[in-house]
């Protein structure tokens, strides 16, 4: 559904074109809250490209056992190289980044992403499945391999959405307020709002006073965490 919406975007300050097996595994995310309001408001535009288009047989299959032995399958070069190609070929522009999703690869974080927000207008999002993309991949398109944590996924969806998500943050626009980002600000890892008390089986849970004090100074202290 959202998947295919998502390709009538245009005019954007930022394009996603993510390669995947399981185009629609992103519908949920992307058809709820702040990136779904950033593709209406064209701030952000997801495209899609799927392997199995490129398969080189009539079942559409892409997938092969692993040179060498071992469990699982592999996908193979040829399909993924043709979406990537068609996605380099769809941005027509410079300005674009490949990222290949991997536990191996550099660690994502904010500071990654700040740089990736500014210097690139199009990012190609690779997602490998089952035991991983045939690696030769890597060695027809220029691109740089990223992990979003030292553990192990299903697929490269989840790492894609994340980053995803992370990088529109950083388009003015897609935040009803840009000053809200919590990088850019004094920001504590616990928040309160009203009611001021709140009880909960018998006992009283109260907002920190230096909340209610009104003073910034100190406001700002106690996020930092230099103040009980």
């Amino acid at each position: 559904m959202f998947a295919q919406e998502y390709k009538k975007c245009n005019l954007t300050d930022m394009t996603f074109h993510i390669i995947t097996l399981f185009p629609g595994a992103f519908d949920s995310y992307l058809g709820e809250s702040i990136l779904k309001r950033a593709i209406e408001d064209k701030k952000i535009k997801v495209k899609f490209y799927n392997p199995r288009d490129y398969a080189m047989d009539q079942w559409k299959r892409v997938d092969q056992k692993p040179y060498g032995g071992g469990p699982g399958m592999v996908i193979q070069a040829m399909p993924v190289a043709k979406a990537i190609e068609k996605a380099v070929k769809t941005t027509k522009s410079k300005k674009t980044k490949i990222i290949f999703f991997s536990p191996s690869g550099k660690q994502f974080d904010t500071k990654y992403v700040k740089g990736v927000a500014k210097k690139y207008e199009h990012i190609i999002f690779v997602c490998g499945r089952y035991e991983g993309i045939d690696a030769r991949v890597k060695k027809m398109f220029k691109m740089e391999d990223i992990s979003v944590g030292p553990f192990v996924l299903t697929g490269g969806e989840l790492p894609a959405m994340v980053v995803m998500d992370s990088i529109s943050r950083q388009v003015e626009g897609v935040l009803g307020n840009f000053d809200s980002r919590e990088e850019e600000r004094v920001a504590s890892p616990d928040v309160y709002t009203r009611p001021e008390i709140v009880e909960y089986k018998g006992k009283k849970y109260r907002v920190p006073k230096v909340l209610l004090s009104g003073h910034r100074v100190n406001i700002d202290e106690w996020k930092k965490g230099r103040m009980k």
